[in-house]
């Protein structure tokens, strides 16, 4: 039996990744990585290692989580040493917790290497603390992305998020843009609320543009953001 690491890969540029999670990326003997990690990780691999695409992105043909799954299943139980390398942190919107609790199930052991989510790292690097002493207490880290069967996640609470004064990170929203500024001002979160939109976040075209909740989506649209694209709202913008 081999070991799966479900590793965190950091919010975007390739040196973002931790010391733990490069050195198992250069000995591993199978690496299953998504889509928006640098391109540059691919170069610390050994010569013979199997290296598997498993990028999902929102609107593009990409693999279903089950297929994920059975692909480190089966891995795993070559005696190989698997790397799943996870875009941010593996807990954070990354399915690591479904991956782990599959492997615990099938008895292959695992570890979980953390990652740099962009919901921290994306802002820092688009100038932005997403705490300040003067402006935010705390931070809100939310799904932006419907699930897959259509339904809206239930667990979002648009009024307790709309009457927080935290800062308020959406990931993977920027498709539902509208409908995430429009909940938020109907649940009573001021129209004038700066938001940023911060695209491609750490890399070298990294790109950040600023409004206001009431105009955000206009904004968007004007100046074609697309995914990947961070959503941050709160006086710390």
């Amino acid at each position: 039996m081999g070991v799966v690491y479900l590793v965190g890969a950091g919010c975007g540029d390739y040196d973002l990744i931790t010391m733990r999670g490069y050195e198992l990326i250069k000995k591993c003997d199978v690496l299953v990585y998504d889509s928006l990690i640098d391109s540059k990780f691919l170069d610390f691999v050994k010569d013979n290692c199997e290296k598997i695409p498993v990028g999902k992105r929102a609107g593009q043909k990409s693999a279903k989580q089950e297929d994920i799954n059975n692909i480190l299943v089966t891995k795993g139980k070559e005696n190989n040493i698997v790397v799943r390398l996870k875009g941010g942190d593996p807990f954070v919107f990354g399915r690591g917790g479904e991956e782990g609790e599959l492997l615990k199930e099938e008895g292959i052991e695992f570890e979980v290497v953390p990652g740099i989510t962009s919901a921290i790292g994306g802002l820092c690097y688009a100038g932005i603390p997403i705490t300040h002493r003067d402006h935010a207490s705390s931070f809100h880290v939310i799904t932006g992305h419907l699930r897959e069967d259509d339904k809206e996640n239930p667990e979002i609470n648009w009024n307790a998020l709309a009457n927080t004064n935290g800062t308020l990170v959406f990931l993977m929203g920027v498709a539902n843009l509208q409908k995430i500024s429009s909940n938020l001002i109907k649940e009573g979160k001021s129209k004038d609320t700066p938001v940023a939109l911060i695209s491609w976040a750490t890399r070298y075209n990294q790109r950040v543009i600023t409004s206001t909740l009431e105009n955000v989506y206009e904004t968007a649209i004007k100046e074609g953001v697309k995914p990947p694209t961070l959503i941050a709202v709160g006086d710390v913008v």
